[in-house]
């Protein structure tokens, strides 16, 4: 489980972020998987665009495109690369979300807890394993691997402080006082509905097949609250000097098959 913290940890800090300035706390990060390297990133805009469609996923992908554009590569070549990238999310992404990240190709999804009521990997519909919208010439190869429950209380617990906050752009706002922030109860985690058993053996090993046995969270009751409850203003800046680093590397690979 250890290999997926780094990156997970990143996206709940920028969904922290996402907090602190009145977005939805969801985030994500893409990686190249070979080189694991951040190549772009994302936080729900919705409130500040107004726009319904501008979640962390559609940002990231934005991103990317933009960024391989510029270096001057072909479409062909940016549907290669997104066969390569994972993406981190703190919220398992909603049907909209998860169809657009299937038909772009990503093969992997790492997210911490489910979306009840949107989910579109496997908590209310489970689109990367629905033939009807599998892209034309996608193999057994190319099929959605899913890493669900890492950091799952931490993601939560993020969605937990944005609404126990007053939403004055709310057809009825309520006040906070009508609100209780629940710090000690969690929901099982499902993983049935993501996993099956085998699958789960085949990502986490072996010895913690109990915690999917018993619907339990990976790191039992364990919750890194420093990483929720403190600002993390500066995650922008480290994200961005990453994806730039991997947009040089791009572009002496370009040159290199230039000359």
């Amino acid at each position: 489980m250890d290999k997926y913290l780094e990156h997970i940890d990143s996206a709940l800090k920028l969904a922290r972020y996402a907090l602190d300035h009145g977005e939805t706390p969801v985030a994500c990060v893409f990686v190249h998987e070979k080189s694991d390297s951040v190549v772009a990133y994302g936080l729900n805009d919705t409130n500040d665009s107004l726009s319904g469609t501008a979640h962390a996923e559609f940002v990231a992908m934005r991103m990317l495109r933009d960024a391989v554009q510029a270096q001057g590569y072909a479409s062909v070549q940016l549907k290669q690369l997104f066969k390569e990238i994972v993406c981190y999310v703190t919220v398992e992404p909603c049907i909209m979300c998860a169809s657009a990240l299937k038909q772009m190709g990503i093969h992997k999804i790492v997210f911490g807890c489910g979306n009840d009521r949107f989910g579109g990997n496997g908590t209310v519909l489970s689109i990367h394993s629905d033939k009807s919208t599998t892209v034309a010439g996608s193999t057994e190869y190319d099929r959605t691997i899913l890493v669900p429950g890492i950091r799952r209380r931490e993601a939560i617990m993020l969605l937990r402080y944005f609404y126990v906050r007053e939403n004055d752009r709310a057809p009825k706002p309520r006040t906070k006082a009508e609100r209780n922030l629940d710090k000690n109860t969690f929901p099982p985690m499902q993983w049935c509905n993501y996993l099956t058993r085998d699958d789960f053996t085949t990502i986490f090993g072996e010895p913690l097949i109990s915690k999917y046995d018993n619907n339990e969270d990976l790191a039992g009751e364990t919750i890194n609250w420093d990483m929720i409850d403190n600002s993390h203003d500066s995650i922008i800046n480290e994200l961005q000097r990453e994806s730039q680093n991997f947009e040089l590397f791009l572009q002496n690979k370009k040159h290199k098959h230039s000359t």
